[in-house]
């Protein structure tokens, strides 16, 4: 299949324009190195080879970052389908080691996004890492707009006491229970 140059030209400035973001999205949602550029990879493909479906109207980072989210469904997926060791619990990405990110965002922080459940972690990461707007995530996780200021308000409320209560020692929540879900009984109202 022949390709313009123009065509050329334009995905070459999608790519310039947009992969630090998106390689800043997937490392933060899968922890490793390896997988998100593996998975930034993917994304371009994906758009590269459906870049006939592009809508104009919208934003291409967007667009890029839904490319994105399937792809890293993907990689969960495979990850899953894989024989697991006895024991092993894939279910919240790795600690990363080394953090290519450390001078922006700590360990600390990784490992805090890491205990967020993960419609939270998924929806901070498109609105403050992926800079949606909050319309356009609500857009992309096929939510109500205010689903989506719920999860990035609880998602940085609970960053906060996470990172807060590392750095004091304490284990966990001042006089809360934490559940399986991650939630904490003294925050439902």
């Amino acid at each position: 299949m022949p390709v313009s140059s123009q065509a050329g030209e334009a995905f070459d400035r999608w790519v310039s324009d947009h992969v630090a973001v998106l390689y800043r999205v997937a490392y933060r949602l899968l922890g490793r190195r390896h997988d998100a550029e593996d998975v930034v990879q993917d994304t371009f493909r994906s758009a590269w080879m459906s870049r006939h479906l592009y809508d104009e109207s919208r934003s291409e980072r967007a667009w890029l970052l839904a490319i994105l989210r399937r792809r890293v469904a993907d990689h969960w997926r495979r990850r899953e389908s894989r024989e697991l060791p006895a024991g092993s619990d894939f279910s919240q990405p790795a600690a990363p080691a080394p953090d290519p990110f450390a001078d922006e965002l700590s360990a600390a922080m990784q490992a805090a996004l890491g205990r967020l459940p993960a419609e939270l972690r998924e929806t901070l990461l498109l609105v403050v890492v992926g800079e949606l707007t909050h319309q356009e995530a609500a857009d992309l996780q096929g939510v109500p707009l205010g689903t989506v200021l719920s999860r990035v308000s609880r998602a940085r409320s609970r960053l906060r006491q996470f990172l807060l209560n590392d750095s004091d020692g304490r284990p966990g929540r001042h006089g809360s229970e934490t559940r399986a879900d991650g939630e904490a009984d003294h925050d439902r109202r």
